[in-house]
């Protein structure tokens, strides 16, 4: 069964491919043949704004936990022997709280269904069953549909390919080295480690998946270094 052609999320495609059509067909008088691109990136910066309150409230939970570690650790020092009590107790901590050790998850499953329509929608030769116009946009040359793995698998890899390529997964992997530079909590070194594990995914997704990736995690970055400003840490001390 092809589960794009399922009816509700062939509509929910074919929505998403008139939305960056009409983008792109807006956009092409500013930015040329890279319309497509810049529409995808436009929906990116859409996307990040609208989740701009939850990163908010993510910021407040990580300056929360930060403050309970030396309680947590407390814990797990009294507890080490008895990992049921241990977890009771580190559950209520939380709670009296009012966070969770999952607080601040919320933008990355909000995000993960939108790179799966972007990803389809780069995939895709038809949609709703009309030919899919966006596999017919390029960014600098390079086919929004193409990937890096793809063009090598199929011998097709010209040094356009690998400079736009190489261009978008190496930008990736330095935000992420960045954020682990940058920030101390363990849960954001964390995050900087899985942005080096989106640069490899952006070596198989479509171009057009990769941008979205590279801009998300760049407005994530200096989102995270404001909020950290307006939301600051405990010093280790005054834990």
């Amino acid at each position: 069964m092809d589960l794009y052609a399922f009816p509700p999320i062939a509509a929910l495609l074919d929505g998403a491919h008139a939305v960056l059509m009409a983008l792109a067909d807006l956009l092409e008088p500013l930015v040329g043949v890279s319309s497509a691109a810049a529409a995808v990136v436009l929906v990116t910066l859409l996307v990040r704004a609208a989740l701009i309150p939850v990163g908010v409230s993510q910021a407040k939970a990580e300056r929360t936990r930060a403050r309970l570690a030396p309680r947590l650790a407390e814990l797990q020092r009294t507890h080490s022997k008895n990992p049921e009590r241990l977890q009771r107790e580190m559950m209520g901590l939380y709670q009296s709280e009012g966070t969770t050790p999952l607080a601040g998850c919320l933008p990355m499953l909000v995000q993960a269904p939108i790179v799966g329509i972007i990803y389809a929608l780069f995939i895709l030769p038809t949609i709703a069953g009309h030919p899919n116009d966006l596999l017919t946009h390029t960014f600098f040359g390079v086919p929004l549909g193409s990937s890096l793995a793809g063009s090598i698998a199929a011998a097709t890899v010209t040094p356009e390919v690998l400079l736009v390529f190489g261009a978008v997964i190496v930008m990736i992997a330095a935000v992420g080295e960045v954020t682990r530079r940058v920030f101390r909590m363990q849960a954001l070194r964390l995050l900087g480690l899985l942005q080096f594990i989106t640069a490899v995914v952006a070596v198989f997704v479509p171009l057009a998946a990769g941008l979205y990736l590279l801009v998300t995690v760049t407005w994530t970055l200096c989102q995270r270094m404001l909020l950290r400003r307006v939301y600051p840490l405990p010093e280790p001390s005054a834990a």
